[in-house]
């Protein structure tokens, strides 16, 4: 066979409009694409077995993406072709067309699993009656989740029978996916009881309703709670600093070019607006580098830290606390109020501190702030809260009157 004639003859394929032939050719795309990454996934057990890759200074997974592979389907065929070695019913459905990639990686997953769970490993037996189970389910179109939900339920009874660990204690089953999704990162997971209670106990505190600035209830849903304190956890975690005055301490970078800040972007996540560029420079440590006519850098500045710790523990002693909601102070950004890119200064004037969800209303949802002739924050709501848009004290002052 000559794969690149079969290639040409796909480049050169015209699809018909007649529903028959239509249908009957997709079945056969299919069919050939499931083919195919099963020969993929033996060419990508046998450079694993080779070690050809490594003696190239690389992985696997690196060699295949550096040949055109993106690194999902990489570890898949990888843990396929690992995997299927003794599944050789699978892998005959596999090299046959009959089943998909992510069907066939759901058996190899849920196999693994299963024999993970026990406490002294399933025998060759076992595992052709597990594989004939979970076979029947995909070959009745059972999707691969399905598949995988199967096998954990398996995987329960055989840890069950062979004295492995519960579910609730088993960390083998503990999973993390995220993946980017149009700038937004879309996850799940699925972790065991010890780490399960160590998140309800760090998000508890955070994820309590709180009222808004005029008294009224907490607006937010309670996934948007949860989200919120999850942010507050993240910029609390790790890292020294100066204890309680320091600032959040997981860092994010964040570049933005001088003649066009409307062109910034994350490390992670990719470009952002100009209005969250604003508000993550609020509370940051400023480099300025400058690049040559190829983008390369020839200069960069020292790191300069706009709310130093000094300033940070005065505005501290002066607002004791989230200026509109009233949330701590130690987990709370110092904002400023003329923002530093239109030539705000970074002194105790001209700072206050807020919460990330309040620090993102501020910003994002109409309301200001304004330091008053008291040397004091004020804020000003949005005209749809208050159409007169009449000044409210910080939080901390709001029990007091005018005259105090």
């Amino acid at each position: 066979m000559n794969i690149r004639t079969t290639t040409e003859d796909m480049i050169g394929l015209v699809v018909p409009d007649d529903p028959g032939d239509l249908a009957s050719l997709t079945k056969d795309l299919i069919t050939l694409r499931n083919a195919t990454e099963s020969q993929l996934s033996v060419c990508a057990a046998m450079i694993d077995r080779l070690g050809f890759a490594k003696k190239a200074g690389t992985t696997p997974s690196k060699w295949l993406q550096d040949n055109g592979a993106a690194p999902a389907p990489a570890s898949r065929w990888l843990r396929i072709g690992a995997g299927v070695a003794k599944l050789d019913r699978t892998a005959g459905y596999f090299r046959d067309g009959f089943l998909s990639t992510e069907h066939v990686d759901a058996v190899v997953k849920g196999i693994k699993q299963i024999n993970d769970r026990s406490d002294v490993g399933i025998t060759d037996e076992e595992r052709v009656v597990f594989e004939g189970k979970l076979l029947s389910h995909a070959i009745s179109g059972a999707r691969p989740t399905e598949i995988e939900k199967i096998a954990q339920g398996l995987g329960n009874q055989v840890a069950h029978d062979t004295g492995g660990p519960t579910p609730a204690e088993d960390p083998s089953l503990n999973k993390l996916d995220y993946a980017f999704s149009e700038g937004r990162l879309v996850g799940r997971f699925d972790v065991d009881a010890q780490i399960g209670e160590k998140l309800h106990a760090a998000l508890d505190l955070w994820s309590r309703p709180r009222p808004e600035p005029d008294g009224s209830d907490d607006a937010r849903s309670d996934t948007q709670r949860r989200a919120d304190a999850l942010h507050q956890l993240l910029d609390c975690g790790g890292g020294g600093g100066d204890g309680f005055v320091s600032a959040p301490r997981t860092e994010v970078n964040v570049s933005v070019p001088a003649d066009h800040p409307d062109r910034a972007t994350l490390e992670w996540m990719g470009p952002i607006t100009e209005h969250l560029a604003k508000l993550l420079a609020c509370d940051s440590s400023m480099a300025s580098v400058i690049l040559d006519q190829h983008g390369v850098p020839i200069d960069v500045g020292p790191s300069k830290r706009l709310f130093t710790g000094a300033v940070r523990k005065a505005i501290i002693i002066r607002d004791q606390c989230c200026v509109k909601c009233g949330g701590s102070a130690s987990w709370s950004d110092c904002h400023h109020i003329i923002y530093w890119s239109d030539g705000g200064t970074t002194t105790l004037g001209n700072g206050c501190l807020l919460c990330r969800t309040c620090h993102r209303a501020i910003h994002n949802t109409g309301w200001e702030i304004s330091m008053g002739s008291d040397g004091h924050p004020w804020l000003i709501p949005p005209a749809d809260i208050d159409p007169q848009r009449r000044p409210l004290p910080a939080y901390n002052r709001r029990t007091m009157t005018l005259a105090a």
